[in-house]
């Protein structure tokens, strides 16, 4: 009888012992599972990180303007659809004082300030073209980032010719835009704005387009002589 008692303990102390051991794989299990994923995760963090890093510093900025402009156009075309005027729409939602502040400021933004240099004028230009492009098209840009992979940023190793087949709706659209620009130079008047601040150093106007021409070339190379003649101490 007690024989048969010191067996059925000894059993049962065995049972525990494999239960225990089975509990110690269990959880061994669970930590190289918790392992390899932590691993899984820190790549893509990792790999996400560098690419935000290749990105441009105001990537975001322009990221929320590109979704501000793509709701602004929905909205646009809503209020047209119900035949409504959208700009009269929009300014329903803001005060007096801010629409005028919004008026003064696209005033203010790409004036013409005349002729200076070629570089400011190709800098004006671009600035107006890039303002009349279309919203980007987010869903688009995503696709193509997920086609081209590490290639669609580019890089020194990185061959983009023949990768992206451009739209025949762009094409038509650029040429539209280059024929406009070509029908506007024919009839353009290059207009001069006037500045009462500015020093009289001319006598008529073929004088004052002459001395612009010659402080455009000669400016920064003649100032310190110039100054000295003004105060009255050139030697």
């Amino acid at each position: 009888m007690n024989t048969q008692k010191c067996e059925q303990n000894k059993e049962a102390r065995e049972k525990t012992f494999v239960e225990k051991q089975a509990e110690r794989m269990q959880r061994l299990r669970n930590l190289h599972t918790a392992r390899n994923e932590a691993r899984t995760q820190n790549h893509q963090e990792v790999v996400a990180e560098e690419a935000r890093n290749k990105l441009p510093t105001n990537y975001e900025a322009k990221r929320r303007q590109a979704e501000w402009l793509v709701e602004d156009q929905k909205k646009r075309e809503e209020a047209e659809t119900e035949g409504k005027n959208y700009d009269r729409v929009k300014l329903l939602n803001i005060s007096a004082i801010e629409a005028e502040r919004l008026e003064r400021k696209k005033k203010k933004k790409n004036p013409d300030q005349g002729f200076s240099t070629y570089e400011h004028a190709t800098i004006r230009q671009y600035n107006r073209l890039v303002k009349n492009m279309p919203p980007a098209d987010m869903e688009r840009y995503e696709k193509q980032k997920q086609k081209y992979g590490e290639a669609f940023y580019g890089g020194p190793n990185v061959i983009i010719h023949g990768m992206h087949e451009d739209r025949k709706e762009a094409v038509d659209k650029m040429v539209d835009d280059l024929e406009g620009q070509i029908a506007k130079r024919t009839k353009y008047s290059r207009r001069r704005i006037h500045n009462d601040d500015a020093d009289i150093d001319y006598i008529n106007e073929r004088n004052a387009k002459f001395n612009k021409k010659l402080e455009r070339f000669y400016g920064e190379h003649t100032a310190e002589i110039k100054q000295n003649l003004e105060r009255g101490t050139a030697i």
